[in-house]
């Protein structure tokens, strides 16, 4: 299986589809959100991140998703109100999705096995870096913080390429 994810559509927060090939040059990072999680103040990095680096080609790409413990209970109107009122996000947002199981998004599909590791998403807030061809470079647990040396460096990286 190919490891690119720019022959893959999404759906935006509005409804509106959005194929990831829309994004080639740029570096991005998908992440699945939650409005109620323990890790929710990390829309707060991730905008940083975006404002940080969004000159320089990183695009930042939340989906919101309910697999994880009921947290993501919103209608994508909910949730848009929510991250834009408590967190300023202006980062992008899509269409609720699922990052697991049956009915698995085909984005999750592709990020989850083309990763290393590879295997499920085990939370909200887990991080995959995309490569400016479309290519999983990395994958970041729900615990690693968006301003964490780790990931920035990573972003860093292929920013640079």
């Amino acid at each position: 299986m190919t490891t690119t994810v720019s022959d893959i559509s999404v759906n935006t927060i509005t409804g509106d589809a959005k194929p990831l090939s829309d994004y080639a040059g740029n570096v991005l990072l998908v992440v699945n959100v939650a409005s109620y999680c323990g890790y929710t103040p990390q829309y707060t990095g991730l905008e940083k991140l975006h404002q940080q680096y969004k000159d320089q080609g990183l695009r930042v790409l939340g989906f919101p998703c309910n697999d994880f413990g009921a947290q993501e209970p919103g209608t994508n109107e909910e949730i848009l109100d929510f991250c834009t009122v408590n967190y300023g996000a202006s980062f992008e947002l899509f269409d609720k999705v699922h990052a697991k199981g049956a009915e698995q998004h085909p984005l999750y599909a592709r990020l989850t096995t083309g990763s290393i590791p590879a295997g499920e998403v085990s939370w909200n807030f887990e991080k995959f870096l995309i490569s400016k061809t479309g290519e999983v470079v990395g994958r970041f647990r729900s615990a690693v913080a968006p301003d964490s040396p780790e990931l920035i460096a990573a972003i860093e990286a292929e920013l640079a390429k």
